[in-house]
């Protein structure tokens, strides 16, 4: 590479921010920095021989929150080389590389920085994702850049991780093919998703947010909660929600929604090679205009015995169609309902406030936390509270012994999820100021960071009592 237009010292002056002493590694739940490019005056950037003849991917500023408009998606099955400087740095893809989202990545890292990148490539094959830290200045990164550059193949893509917030060393960086730059302090989640926006598929790169409801045990109306809170988001917060009834013998979604489908997500599910787009508008069933339910079978004249793949295909072309998934899983530990509680962006897990509950919510809980490390806790819900004459462990003691603060907690009322059920409403329908329909809207409220908008009804309907 020749280096006539290279940019040096003097070229970034002594105005830049070095950030390495800032302390550790925010954790995964701490809020994103504020943009370090607020107020920096930029200049035109000089023209440079591109990386080794390597496209220049268009990547975003990576000191944004980079939150992702829906949910997330799995990596798909890549080499990643990790050349660090920092034991922080290591420690942190160490973290990540146990995050759900990078199962089937293989993540290696060692220690040496970009020299050390510079002698390993030299000797083995480049990596799908290499990425090199440097605490250098700007000018001594962008020579040690063309030297890498010299021993990487075409179509790798580099992810740096520098030391100091110049705009001018970032459009170097990205004029040279350099696909992403991160400065810490920087989250394990914007590790993991700045490395998915390299490696999404640009035919499909959207992915909705996946919530799954579960019942600890049954009988604890983890359907009602999920049919519910399917139509909190569709209907009070406003946001096209898909409604998906995954107990396939025993599912109640048509009944509770009064919905006669003669075509159900068994279909899908029997032929996963065909569940494009297409054909998953076809077996959808519009409920309002927000929501939309993927409905069960429920019935036994046959014994459906699905593929776990085929579970993990279908529900994934639905993602991709929707903004908000609610998945209505059944009672039961499986393989599939396993991973889909583990792949899901949000985990919803119904109890009563009983001893059987709290021993299966515990291991649920206990389980999902142990693969869900940069996540949200698993939500818990306490339903039906305050059943006459029925012994019940106090709210106190049932969160501290499960190891979580329930997110909402719906009280005992069978007048009004009764109404619902004859009617085959929602309780928010039938009953929007009930304390059980303000619970579930609350739940929404949570899982979509967006306020209830419920509409006034009109003056005639209130007369005509509809």
């Amino acid at each position: 590479m020749g280096k006539e237009t290279a940019l040096f010292e003097d070229d970034f002056g002594t105005e830049f921010e070095d950030v390495f002493g800032e302390g550790t590694i925010a954790g995964a739940n701490d809020s994103a920095p504020a943009d370090p490019f607020a107020g920096i005056e930029t200049q035109p950037v000089q023209p440079v021989t591109e990386f080794s003849a390597k496209p220049v991917y268009s990547a975003a500023f990576p000191y944004m929150p980079n939150e992702p408009v829906g949910g997330d998606a799995m990596l798909p099955a890549i080499s990643i080389k990790l050349f660090y400087e920092r034991e922080e740095t290591r420690a942190l893809m160490q973290l990540c590389a146990q995050d759900r989202r990078m199962g089937r990545a293989t993540v290696e890292c060692i220690p040496g920085g970009i020299p050390a990148a510079v002698a390993d490539l030299r000797a083995n094959a480049t990596p799908n994702l290499l990425m090199i830290e440097s605490s250098a200045q700007a000018s001594q990164v962008l020579h040690e850049i063309d030297t890498l550059a010299e021993h990487c193949d075409e179509h790798v893509k580099v992810l740096v991780i520098g030391a100091v917030n110049d705009i001018t060393l970032y459009r170097q960086l990205v004029a040279r093919g350099v696909s992403e730059y991160l400065v810490p302090p920087f989250q394990p989640l914007q590790i993991i998703r700045s490395i998915s926006s390299l490696f999404a598929d640009p035919s499909a790169p959207f992915l909705g947010k996946q919530i799954s409801v579960v019942g600890a045990k049954g009988g604890v109306g983890a359907s009602t909660i999920a049919h519910n809170l399917a139509w909190a988001l569709a209907e009070n917060t406003h946001v096209n929600t898909t409604l998906v009834d995954l107990d396939l013998s025993f599912g109640t979604t048509a009944l509770d929604f009064n919905q006669d489908t003669p075509q159900t997500i068994a279909d899908a599910l029997l032929a996963p090679e065909r569940a494009d787009n297409s054909v998953i508008e076809r077996l959808l069933t519009r409920a309002t205009e927000r929501l939309s339910l993927f409905t069960a079978p429920a019935n036994i004249n046959q014994i459906i015995d699905i593929p776990d793949e085929s579970y993990a295909t279908v529900i994934e072309s639905v993602r991709r169609n929707v903004p908000y998934m609610v998945l209505d899983l059944p009672h039961a530990w499986s393989h599939w309902v396993r991973n889909m509680l583990i792949a899901s962006d949000e985990v919803v897990i119904v109890c009563q406030p009983d001893l059987a509950s709290l021993r299966n919510g515990k291991n649920m809980i206990d389980q999902l936390k142990g693969h869900r490390v940069n996540d949200h806790a698993p939500r818990l819900v306490l339903n039906m509270c305050g059943v006459p004459k029925r012994p019940e462990i106090p709210v106190k003691d049932f969160a501290a012994a499960i190891g979580v603060e329930p997110e909402i907690i719906v009280p005992f009322e069978p007048e009004v999820f009764g109404m619902a059920a004859n009617n085959g409403q929602m309780i928010s329908e039938t009953s929007p100021t009930a304390k059980s329909s303000m619970a579930v809207d609350q739940l929404a409220c949570a899982l979509t960071g967006r306020a209830v908008q419920r509409a006034e009804k009109s003056f005639i309907k209130k007369l005509l009592g509809k």
